[in-house]
Order: C-alpha cells, then structure tokens, then sequence
C-alpha cells in the first residue's frame, strides 16, 4: 500500500507580489526551494493564512536571497502582498517507508522570508 505524506513545507511565508499576467506558478527564492527539497515545477499546495484560500501549482525559482514569493497568473487572486501562506508538497511512498519519512521542514524569518 501506497501513502501521501508531506515531502517539504515552507512555514509562514510573506507574499511580496501577485502578478495576474503571468503565466500561471509560484516564484519562491531558490534558496528556499533549496532548503525544502522543492524543485521547478513541483506541484505545491498553498494555504493562504489570511483569508483561508488552498489553490495549487507549480514552482518556478526566484532570485537567490531575494525572500521573493509571487503568485503568478489566476494564482494572483487568492493572495494579496503581505499575506503569510504555508507551502507544501507531497510524495507517494510505501506506507514502511513512510513511517521512518522525515520531511524538509523550513521555517524562514516572517518579515524577509530569508533563511534564519
């Protein structure tokens, strides 16, 4: 039997942008995708602590050390700059093997999104 269990979780990030015409995805700063074990187009779950919203998409990195994470295309609706959201994304293991699973956890400074 097969599992889905938390893979990587980026802990209370700031929004710093929302650009409705982009082309859909999440920019998130690589050191963070680094940190997390997330890589380019990932799907990700992002809950938005604000207003509650849940949407998913893909990440795109953004400039190193930038603390960037933009909402991109219809995304952009969800959020708005200053919102602190919650990224995550999941992966299919044996239920064994999921038992003994620990996932990247990273929990980066609220203001600047950078790595503490």
């Amino acid at each position: 039997m097969q599992i889905q269990v938390v893979k990587s979780k980026i802990h209370r990030v700031k929004v710093t942008g929302a650009d409705l015409n982009y082309i859909g995805s999440i920019t998130i700063d690589e050191d963070l995708m680094d940190a997390a074990n997330i890589i380019e187009g990932e799907k990700l779950q992002i809950v938005n602590n604000n207003n509650g919203e849940r949407l998913e998409t893909y990440a795109i990195p953004g400039k190193r050390g930038s603390g960037e994470i933009i909402l991109n295309g219809a995304a952009a609706r969800k959020v708005a700059a200053g919102d602190i959201v919650i990224l995550m994304s999941y992966a299919w293991m044996d239920i064994d093997e999921a038992k003994n699973f620990k996932p990247a956890l990273v929990f980066p400074n609220e203001e600047t999104n950078l790595i503490k």
